[in-house]
């Protein structure tokens, strides 16, 4: 990392308050922000595929990795018995975390959850709210449809994108979520047939690319070790603000991370994710 990224943690957090209430900075929340607390539901890409792999015997190749496990899935009991067993994943359900209590309350343009277990569409219903919408990402196996995404308005029927884009908080769920409708982009193929386009945007809804422009982005919780997930970011970072923050540990990053944060210019909060995001709940 260079010294540009490693400010005072603590002065680095002042930023990020400022920016989220003055509705400049994107959280884009991941599964480490529930895994604080213990939960029934796989919080990490291990421990899904962990949990596939209770569920049938895997390749070496698929052990470990959740997206070729569910490929693995997909080509052997076909695409119905991967999202049953998504289902069967995060039925238990994760309660939101008092952080996604906290930002369910805030006028925030724009929400990314990077995960599937849905506790920030919780939060935004428990806030009661009716001013925010959330579109998510989809597979596009078997549905006979050109498209990449659904939109869901606050109460979770189906809508429009033009209805989407009145709500003040669009909530965006780049691999889909187990509420309200159970689509889940998991696959190998589900993301080859994405990574095809990503690059030009299409795979991302208009509406978050209209809302970044100009933001910043904050990683809370995101985990950056698999190159898909870096891709992922770096996409829908795209055309948005050049000064972005992630919480994390800097003496634990791997090469490819560090390398990952420095071209993106992603300022490192080197502080425990519970205590960053206490301090940004009392600031």
């Amino acid at each position: 990392m260079t010294t540009a990224t490693l400010a005072n943690p603590q002065a680095l957090l002042g930023d990020v308050a400022a920016g989220f209430r003055a509705g400049t900075l994107v959280p884009f929340v991941g599964p480490g922000v529930s895994a604080l607390e213990e939960h029934g539901a796989p919080l990490s890409p291990e421990e899904l595929a962990d949990f596939f792999a209770t569920k049938t015997a895997l390749p070496k190749r698929a052990k470990g990795n959740c997206w070729s496990a569910a490929q693995y899935i997909e080509s052997t009991r076909f695409r119905d018995t991967v999202t049953v067993w998504m289902q069967e994943a995060f039925a238990a359900g994760v309660a939101p975390s008092p952080f996604h209590h906290w930002l369910a309350q805030l006028p925030l343009p724009l929400i990314v959850d990077a995960w599937y277990a849905s506790e920030m569409h919780a939060a935004l219903l428990a806030s009661g709210r009716g001013d925010w919408a959330q579109v998510q990402g989809i597979t596009r196996a078997g549905i006979g449809e050109d498209r990449w995404f659904r939109f869901y308005d606050a109460t979770g029927a189906a809508c429009e994108a033009d209805t989407a884009a009145q709500a003040t908080t669009l909530l965006y769920t780049p691999h889909g979520g187990i509420a309200p409708a159970a689509n889940f982009l998991i696959t190998d193929a589900d993301y080859v047939e994405v990574l095809t386009e990503i690059d030009i945007q299409t795979p991302i809804p208009e509406e978050v690319r209209q809302r970044r422009t100009g933001l910043g982005f904050v990683f809370l919780g995101c985990p950056f070790n698999d190159q898909l997930l870096r891709i992922y970011a770096r996409q829908i970072m795209k055309r948005s603000s050049d000064r972005h923050y992630a919480v994390v540990d800097v003496a634990k990053l791997t090469r490819n991370e560090a390398r990952f944060l420095e071209e993106q210019n992603i300022a490192a909060i080197d502080l425990p994710l519970g205590e960053a995001l206490a301090a940004l709940m009392a600031a």
